[in-house]
């Protein structure tokens, strides 16, 4: 058709696309795409995206205009731009794919996750007459490693960790073939050319082995615990049935009680071992290969100690070749957790891997393949039947959010817990993955390295750097060192408020908008500690506290963080006064006289005593007056714990009647009342149920949190902070606000959390820079 249409009747279109376009066979698409068409021209990589011109007949260019546009998965065109080409020599009908450009003068923001194991590549893997039959390092265009291992950009093999690896000629045809699916598939390799495993003992040392994957997969059987390296670092492996090997690496882990993912066989086991939505079923088998939140079938066959006191398991299918042949040959559940010790980040390098781990595992599984990006896994629960992260990372990082609006390039630095980076770039939001708490020394390096690079991969140029208000938080430390280092000023942005703010990246949503904000605690304005707050932003100029939890008080600062009973003590002494330490106290239990006695001092003289607004203190407190936190357990062994225990022991929300509570004005704002709550909880608590009264008390919370949102007169409500993981309190406070006539928006893209923070904190900054803020929302917090 072409060669028949005269030079003046051909339309010649330049073409710019921007998103997901980059090692994902996007040019052969669009090369295949061109030549069903009889289009000539050409398509090629630079640093922000993909390029194409073409001709032909206009209505058959105006069909590859829209084609392309809708590209196939996992291929994501974010944004397509075209305009005339005027003069220049026809390209006959011939389309080509050119190389790509390596000297550009900028990168573009839409980076590439790692992608889980394509249908064509297991077809392969298990075929014995194919040259990869169980190879374990298998992919092509459509999946396999891609963020773990790109060192730069535009993303070609050279700036790979696979650069070391030279193709051969059977790989390197495949490679260099248009038709072919690993058409400058980077990581292209076979048994010839590409990464091979090994077997090492607890000292590094080689162990002899025929074949290494089978031979793990033996040492799993006798109860031992092998670490074996995967896409982005360590996993330690045990089987997940036996309750002594599950305990063994507990023990040795020094990770008590938090719950551990579980990796199955197939879709199949886990559809037998745990009751599977059609939603959740559809987001394990996504290629970002999610680790989801279940609830797990009464006789699952899963060892107490994969998640004890709870029915919920985090469960994933086997996402990359080599967890696929584990996992067949196993045929049963294994424990895939982190390769870390507790608290430390996840180990992904080879010289590493003993002096971390050989104290944990018996046995390495390992490859020389090198890791670039060392990532978790993620993490994500299905709440209203809606996708929700809870720990963003492996399958999500490096793709951006857009900031729906133009801001300068700023860098954020995040929280203190659970702490990701985020830099802005051309009006997106890049995130690291998670990279832990900042207490560690080993993650508050990480955390700085993650900063560094974000902006060398991007080859930004910051203007300033956001960071939390709190001045303590090793994010804000980090804030301050590259101030220094930079002159760049730096930007605190309230903790709440950025939270706030990270919903709305989340949801693209634009101002006015009350934000419900339930978390941990975060610094105020006002000096104390926030966590149970109703913020207003009308504008872009700031935020408004219409609202906030009733403060109390917490003996011990930190350690109430740490201790339920703190918390509980805290909550009896506004409600009861002296008598919550007298001889009727129901935490006598709880605290041995002595102890008792110097906490009273405390609370009465104010000494490291901080009042705080705190739900997620209000969770732990209700957790030990409830008797759900035992007496016999002082401190809490990770975060939200107490709390989680709170949530597991809900039987039915929707049914509880809710607790007394009262909404009282004070310092222009609105009080949630909780006394009339508490004083009810504990008159009940030695006679109903411990479901009855966690019901109850969730019901409360969304009933409070419904009627406020109601007096603020703001449509769009957001539901943010980490108390909204708590599947119970997001599903009942999204259909209360509904049913109220409001529209409620929770997280799905981003954790609410703290993993979310840095997305906030760079919304925040811009706006600040924009406009000075219009006031601190400094309502006392008394």
């Amino acid at each position: 058709m072409t060669a028949q249409l005269t030079t003046a009747t051909l339309q010649r279109l330049h073409i710019q696309v921007t998103g997901l376009v980059q090692g994902v066979g996007f040019r052969p698409f669009v090369q295949r795409l061109a030549q069903e068409l009889e289009l000539g021209g050409w398509v090629c990589n630079q640093g922000s995206g993909v390029e194409i011109e073409v001709e032909g007949a206009p209505e058959q260019v105006t069909r590859f205009v829209a084609q392309v546009s809708q590209a196939p998965p996992p291929a994501l065109v974010a944004r397509l731009e075209t305009g005339p080409l005027d003069g220049g020599s026809s390209y006959g009908g011939r389309f080509t794919i050119r190389s790509s450009q390596t000297a550009v003068p900028q990168i573009s923001p839409w980076g590439l996750p790692d992608l889980a194991t394509c249908p064509a590549c297991l077809g392969e893997l298990w075929n014995p007459r194919d040259r990869r039959h169980r190879y374990p390092f298998i992919n092509c265009t459509r999946c396999g490693p891609r963020y773990t291992i790109v060192q730069g950009l535009p993303y070609d093999r050279p700036r790979t960790t696979m650069a070391g690896f030279a193709m051969c000629p059977a790989c390197a045809q495949e490679y260099r073939s248009p038709h072919h699916r690993r058409y400058h598939a980077q990581p292209n390799a076979c048994p010839v050319c590409g990464p091979r495993l090994e077997l090492w003992n607890a000292q590094g040392e080689t162990v002899a082995s025929a074949d290494p994957i089978r031979d793990a997969a033996r040492h799993i059987r006798q109860g031992k615990i092998v670490a074996l390296l995967g896409l982005g670092g360590f996993h330690l492996a045990v089987d997940a049935r036996s309750e002594a090997a599950v305990r063994r690496l507990r023990d040795r882990k020094r990770r008590p009680a938090k719950p551990l993912a579980v990796m199955y066989p197939s879709l199949t086991a886990i559809e037998q071992a745990c009751q599977l939505s059609a939603a959740e079923a559809a987001l394990l088998t996504t290629a970002a290969a999610p680790i989801v939140l279940v609830t797990a079938r009464s006789g699952s066959g899963l060892a107490a100690a994969v998640a004890p006191g709870s029915n919920r398991v985090g469960a994933m299918l086997p996402y990359t070749p080599l967890h696929h042949l584990l996992l067949a040959e196993l045929g049963f559940p294994v424990v895939a957790t982190s390769g870390n010790a507790s608290g430390q980040p996840i180990c992904a390098d080879l010289d590493q891997a003993v002096p971390q781990l050989g104290s944990i595992a018996d046995i390495f599984l390992v490859h020389n393949r090198p890791i670039a990006h060392p990532v978790d896994d993620s993490v994500v629960q299905v709440v209203a039947a809606a996708p929700r992260i809870l720990r963003r990372a492996r399958g999500y990082v490096p793709l951006p959010l857009g900031l729906n609006e133009t801001v300068p390039c700023l860098v954020a630095t995040g929280g203190h817990l659970k702490n990701t980076v985020a830099l802005a770039v051309e009006n997106h939001a890049v995130l690291s993955p998670h990279l832990g708490d900042l207490s560690q020394a080993a993650v508050h390096h990480r955390c700085r390295t993650a900063v560094t690079h974000l902006i060398e991969r991007y080859r930004a140029r910051p203007v300033a750097i956001a960071c939390d208000l709190h001045p303590d938080y090793g994010s804000t430390q980090v804030a301050r060192e590259l101030g220094q280092q930079t002159g760049l000023p730096v930007i605190p942005v309230q903790h709440h408020y950025a939270h706030l703010l990270s919903a709305l990246v989340d949801r693209e949503l634009q101002p006015p908008v009350l934000g419900v904000v339930w978390d941990g605690s975060g610094y105020g304005p006002d000096g104390t500690l926030w966590g149970g707050e109703w913020l207003a932003v009308r504008d872009r100029r700031g935020f408004e506290r219409l609202a906030w939890t009733r403060p109390f008080p917490l003996p011990g600062g930190e350690a109430a963080a740490r201790e339920p009973r703190r918390a509980a003590l805290g909550l009896l002494y506004v409600a009861m006064g002296e008598a919550a330490f007298g001889e009727s106290s129901p935490m006598l239990e709880h605290f041995q006289p002595r102890e008792l006695a110097l906490l009273k001092t405390m609370v009465q003289r104010g000494v490291n005593t901080p009042l705080t607004s705190s739900v997620g203190r209000l969770f732990d407190g209700v957790a030990a007056l409830a008797g759900i936190w035992p007496a016999a357990r002082a401190s809490t062994s990770f975060e939200g714990e107490a709390a989680m225990a709170l949530e597991a022991a809900v039987d039915d929300v929707s049914t509880a009647v809710p607790y007394a509570y009262g909404l009282r004005g004070k310092n222009g704002g609105l009080v949630f009342d909780w006394v009339p709550m508490v004083l009810a909880l504990v008159a009940e608590r030695q006679h109903q149920s411990r479901a009855l009264i966690a019901a109850r008390f969730h019901r409360t919370l969304v009933e409070a949190l419904v009627a406020i949102a109601r007096r603020a007169a703001l449509s769009q409500v957001v539901l943010t902070g980490g108390c909204f993981q708590n599947r119970h309190l997001l599903s009942q406070a999204i259909a209360g606000l509904r049913a109220a006539g409001l529209e409620p928006y929770g997280h799905r893209r981003l954790p609410p959390g703290d993993g979310g923070l840095a997305a906030g904190q760079l919304l925040g900054a811009a706006w600040q820079l924009e406009n000075p803020p219009l006031t601190t929302g400094a309502a006392p917090c008394v």
